[in-house]
């Protein structure tokens, strides 16, 4: 007879068999009280939305006293770090492209004998509109300081100068972005963080099932190498990855006006790395678990410290050292910076190559584990 009435005693046993199924699948238990501890790390410590000693150059042709109180007033924001002294413009332009620098201010050599001569001079400060969030705050701290910076200098002599409001100007230059849309720094971006989680988590995912259903053993019956399988299996996710690319380019361009401003087919070329980087992350992933669920769970790991640390979602230089550190390590944080120089700026290989030779030996390490640990699983 079917006892219908509520049972403490039923109710306790299955308690204690879920407890002990925890046991049994540690890995999982361990994932579930970690992942919240990752998240609070990375949002708590990692993320800063107001970015401090950002990279500048500066090209200084006037000797005066003037222009060292306005670097050095800027300096003192704590928004701006004068780390670049490049000889000409066209220097300046390329630490720029190449992401090295986020501002150049540029002073003309006469400034100092303008601003004397009470006739407001004007210095240049060219900022990189790719990234807006990171920008923005200096940019309004550098108009902040001029009816001030100057004020230790206006003594004795120079008191007689009536400047009505500041008594020289920093005209901001915006390239790249003039009209500071977010979507120039989205869209770009966003194309990695697709390819991230198609090849990090859809591949691990993908090869688990193969093995839970018992089709990967077939290859145990065949004289088939690993290298050949890693190739075989890779082929059809490249594909699938260059699908993405072009549809997404695509939308960029035709809905959200994104220019092609570099080479297309120098874009192409070097997603590969970043395509194969991940794609043997997502098999390394794969021949460490046992189940979907499991593979899903350890790419979150892999996925989310890219998410928020590759300067996609929060800016890159609001971050800690050691967040920047952990950073530079992952693909998405170049790649970033790749498609954002390709398409905005006309970045070309020379330009691109500070962040494509660490892309390129992250996907060599990633093919050394994935290989070793994928033969073990053939093994």
């Amino acid at each position: 007879m079917r006892d219908d009435n509520f049972s403490l005693v039923r109710l306790w046993g299955l308690t204690i068999k879920e407890f002990r199924q925890f046991r049994r699948d540690f890995s999982t238990f361990m994932i579930i009280i970690s992942l919240p501890i990752l998240q609070l790390i990375l949002f708590g410590l990692a993320i800063d939305t107001n970015p401090k000693n950002l990279p500048a150059a500066l090209i200084n042709y006037d000797s005066g006293p003037f222009s060292r109180s306005l670097i050095q007033g800027l300096e003192n924001t704590a928004y701006f770090k004068f780390s670049y002294l490049p000889p000409t413009e066209q220097t300046a332009a390329r630490l720029m492209i190449r992401n090295q620098s986020l501002f150049t201010l540029n002073i003309p050599p006469d400034f100092s004998r303008k601003l004397v001569r009470g006739e407001h001079p004007v210095a240049l400060l060219e900022v990189d509109g790719t990234d807006p969030v990171s920008v923005a705050y200096a940019v309004s701290a550098s108009g902040a300081i001029l009816p001030t910076v100057f004020q230790y200098d206006l003594t004795g002599p120079l008191n007689r100068l009536d400047f009505k409001g500041a008594a020289a100007e920093i005209r901001v230059h915006t390239k790249y972005n003039p009209s500071i849309l977010t979507q120039y720094n989205i869209v770009p971006g966003l194309l990695g963080v697709v390819l991230t989680m198609t090849f990090v988590l859809v591949a691990s995912m993908a090869l688990t099932k193969e093995r839970e259903q018992g089709t990967a053993e077939n290859l145990l019956s065949t004289p088939i190498k690993p290298i050949e399988v890693m190739i075989g299996k890779s082929i059809p996710f490249i594909v699938v990855g260059y699908l993405q690319v072009i549809v997404v380019l695509f939308i960029a361009r035709v809905f959200f006006a994104i220019p092609m401003v570099g080479s297309f087919a120098l874009l192409l070329l070097v997603t590969m790395p970043f395509i194969l980087a991940n794609l043997f992350v997502g098999i390394m992933i794969s021949t460490l678990s046992k189940t979907q669920l499991e593979a899903s769970q350890i790419s979150i790991f892999f996925f989310l410290p890219s998410f928020i640390l590759s300067g996609f979602a929060f800016p890159y230089y609001g971050m800690p050292y050691w967040a920047r550190m952990i950073s530079d390590v992952l693909p998405l944080t170049h790649f970033i910076n790749i498609i954002r120089g390709i398409m905005l700026k006309g970045a070309t290989f020379t330009d691109i190559w500070v962040d494509l030779w660490p892309l390129l030996l992250f996907m060599v390490v990633m093919l050394m584990m994935a290989l070793r640990y994928y033969k073990d699983t053939l093994d």
